[in-house]
């Protein structure tokens, strides 16, 4: 029997906390076949404040990575994350261009640390422009619907509801725009937007602090999910339950912050 199969476009990231390793640890526990392609390897500098270094992959490198788990699987379901430079993004909406997807998730991660300010505009910009017209699913945080949806503030979920329908202008089928710890209140609050119908999730905060991995776990699940059959509602939902629980039960390390761990 063939088993569902998630794929995944993003970055390595070396302490295992989020990124290409968090993706396909979520795709396992989730229940599917995860493949990986990856796009650049990022790790933390613990002689440097656990300041970022960001390595690219060469842009044919990626391109040959995404030509063998094409060939070798019928993939139609793509989570796209950390890309990192011009060149990267142009390989890879190129490569998406290819084929018809059922669904791509984007997980819109607009500041590349590591990079100069003028490169990450840059890169900014081209995700815009070359990646968001081939999501039918994006799941921007706070800061990301803000730049998005080019509103100066979120400060309330009638704030993020404005900014998941700006975002779904834009093109994407499906808004997931993320409150998390950062709104005001006892609860991390979603909002689910499909151009009709807005639904708001919510679940109590664990802490006051963001926690490395969560957004890369909730669109994995959300991609995982939509693999095995569900729809986008359904898998949003199940997203924002299982990683609440992996912040729940978080892993501590030598960094200065937590990561999430689902189960």
């Amino acid at each position: 029997m063939m088993p569902n199969i998630a794929y995944v476009i993003a970055g390595s990231e070396a302490t295992g906390g989020a990124g290409l390793q968090a993706d396909l640890r979520t795709f396992a526990q989730r229940g599917v076949y995860g493949v990986g392609t990856i796009t650049c390897i990022v790790s933390f500098d613990p002689k440097n404040n656990w300041g970022h270094r960001f390595v690219p992959v060469a842009a044919p490198v990626i391109g040959d990575q995404i030509e063998a788990a094409t060939s070798a699987h019928d993939l139609d379901v793509v989570k796209v994350g950390m890309l990192g430079t011009p060149e990267t993004i142009a390989t890879v909406s190129e490569a998406l261009s290819r084929q018809a997807w059922r669904h791509v998730v984007v997980d819109p991660v607009l500041i590349c640390k590591g990079q100069e300010a003028g490169a990450a505009l840059d890169t900014d910009n081209a995700l815009r422009r070359e990646i968001l017209p081939h999501a039918s699913v994006v799941t921007p945080n706070l800061f990301e619907a803000r730049t998005l949806a080019g509103l100066d503030s979120i400060d309330d979920v009638d704030g993020l509801i404005e900014a998941a329908r700006r975002i779904h202008d834009l093109g994407p089928r499906f808004v997931v725009a993320k409150g998390g710890v950062e709104l005001p209140g006892d609860d991390a609050v979603d909002v689910f937007y499909d151009g009709s119908d807005v639904t708001v999730l919510r679940r109590p905060k664990v802490g006051d602090e963001r926690v490395s991995g969560a957004g890369c776990v909730f669109a994995a699940t959300i991609t995982a999910e939509i693999a095995k059959g569900a729809d986008v509602a359904d898998a949003v939902a199940t997203a924002k339950e299982f990683t609440h629980r992996g912040i729940e039960g978080r892993i501590a390390s030598h960094l200065p912050f937590d990561a999430v761990l689902p189960a």
